[in-house]
């Protein structure tokens, strides 16, 4: 097996490059001339490419899931990773081990040299940390190969890496407002952005849209234009029924091909049965059978399905539920799982976002379901709110009563967990718990700090670990009346809001994620949520 410093060096190497963020370099040039140079692999397997402002992470797993029951060998491309940038690259389900990481660096890395040597030829941007990412799993899906490649995109859709990939089915989850100084800032600009993934003969499958008479004329269009079969949530498709059950729910699906019934899910939230539908939707596109899909294949793939990160419970006692969504559209649908799943009398927040985000309108989405609020910091220190800022805005939102700041995110998880454990008379954890959330960074360091024992990476100097430096977007080019007026709508952007990146790719430092404490106080963390281990 490699050793940490192997992939660590692999990591450094590639998150040091410039961000995808920066406006200046939304086309998909190097994307194009390095598939180019490693044999167009893209057009070896069948695709299902997600997009939308929430939910894409849960559908590509649930859509892998159901194709690989099926028999299909599958490739998974998800964002941000949690933890470990190998998170990101999954071949049947398993990520990629540290040495087949590192062997696939090798194998493109002069690939790479050769693209960046090109474009420094012509004075264009090298390629960018997640170009070369979406290339690595591009070559891997067909080195391995697999039958079909289940692809999240990065953020947007027109311009992202992964739209060299020619779909089979685009799937477009809820469009709302989020990454506006690279997408727009209205939901109509912002769906433009999306509809890109939608290509000529695919099936677009359409989630609910919470501003449907602005968008849905928008997607209607382009499916139209690319001579796209619509499956709309609520027309073509539909979640029949839906029940709660311990750890999830159990659903009746409709879609195009027939009606799934009684099948287990193993999440929470209405919004999940919502992308479990549109993963079974587009997985009825690419697994190659006539009409209805076999129901308990169905089932025992959605049974099985985990999201870390998402509405995830790590402890029982007290209970602990991390959540890695940032935007008003990801507050609602928590409050709502939350609400509909569990009986908290007593619910302390502990809550770090990115600077970027509408956290006044997201704080106030959880305000009914949260007693107290601890506001703290991730270790992403370049876009993170200051701890001192963030309070501010919650003690507009929830009175000063009812705020504590504490910036390191250790010391609030564990003031949180004291704080339950103080009002927890029986001792066994029912009706009190902790929610961490904000960012998926947050999630990210809270479940590390939660694990059972001291990550390795905690031993090492902050010089050792990798740190990805966050970067400000340039004016976007102009080269086609498009990006022209992209262009011009950037220039009459707010600067604050265009001066930090945006939170959709955290790549964040996986070897600097608990660079705030040391050991003894990562124990004290621990030995303060003591409890059962993570669901």
């Amino acid at each position: 097996m490699a050793d940490k410093s192997s992939i660590h060096d692999v990591e450094r190497d590639i998150m040091s490059r410039p961000s995808e963020r920066n406006t200046t370099n939304l086309d998909l040039k190097r994307m194009k001339m390095i598939l180019d140079l490693l044999g167009n692999p893209q057009d070896s397997f069948r695709v299902i490419h997600i997009t939308g402002t929430n939910g894409k992470g849960s559908t590509a797993r649930m859509a892998e899931a159901i194709c690989r029951a099926y028999g299909m060998r599958t490739g998974l491309y998800t964002s941000p990773h949690l933890e470990h940038v190998n998170e990101r690259i999954a071949i049947d389900g398993q990520r990629l081990s540290d040495d087949d990481f590192v062997d696939l660096w090798d194998q493109v890395k002069d690939f790479v040299a050769l693209v960046d040597k090109k474009m420094d030829e012509e004075g264009a941007p090298r390629m960018s940390f997640f170009e070369v990412l979406t290339a690595m799993a591009i070559w891997k899906f067909a080195d391995a190969p697999v039958d079909v490649a289940i692809v999240e995109v990065g953020m947007g859709g027109r311009w992202d890496a992964t739209n060299v990939l020619d779909a089979d089915a685009a799937v477009i989850g809820p469009i709302d407002m989020d990454h506006m100084a690279w997408l727009g800032d209205t939901v109509e600009q912002i769906a433009q952005e999306k509809v890109g993934i939608i290509k000529q003969g695919s099936t677009a499958i359409i989630g609910r849209q919470p501003h449907e008479d602005e968008v849905m004329p928008i997607i209607e269009q382009a499916a139209a234009e690319n001579h796209a079969t619509l499956v709309r949530d609520g027309v073509e498709a539909e979640v029949v029924t839906r029940v709660p059950a311990v750890g999830g729910q159990v659903i009746t699906l409709h879609t195009p091909n027939g009606t799934y019934a009684d099948v287990p899910l193993d999440k929470f939230g209405e919004h999940q049965a919502h992308n479990a539908l549109a993963a079974l939707c587009a997985a009825e596109v690419v697994i190659p059978v006539t009409g209805a899909l076999d129901g308990d294949l169905v089932a025992e793939a959605l049974s099985s399905v985990k999201i870390p990160g998402l509405i995830e419970q790590v402890r029982n006692s007290p209970t602990i539920i991390i959540d890695g969504g940032h935007n008003v559209n990801a507050a609602e649908a928590l409050r709502a799982a939350i609400e509909e799943n569990y009986d908290f009398t007593q619910l302390v927040a502990v809550v770090a976002m990115m600077e970027d985000k509408q956290v006044e309108e997201y704080l106030g989405v959880l305000e009914p379901i949260v007693s107290e609020l601890i506001v703290t910091e991730n270790s992403w220190r370049d876009r993170v709110m200051p701890a001192d800022k963030l309070a501010k805005i919650a003690r507009g939102v929830f009175g000063p009563e009812r705020v504590t700041c504490i910036p390191s995110l250790p010391d609030a998880i564990q003031e949180a967990v004291n704080r339950v454990d103080a009002d927890d008379e029986l001792g066994v954890g029912y009706g009190h718990g902790v929610l961490i959330c904000g960012s998926f960074v947050t999630a990210g360091d809270a479940r590390m700090l939660l694990k059972e024992s001291i990550h390795p990476d905690l031993q090492k100097t902050k010089e050792e670990r990798v740190h990805q430096v966050a970067v400000t977007p340039e004016a976007r080019g102009a080269s086609d009346a498009a990006s022209a007026d992209v262009a011009s709508a950037d220039a009459e952007m707010d600067a604050a809001e265009r001066e930090y990146e945006s939170d959709e790719d955290t790549d964040f430092d996986v070897f600097d994620v608990r660079g705030i404490i040391g050991a003894d106080d990562a124990d004290d963390a621990d030995d303060g949520a003591d409890g059962a281990a993570g669901n």
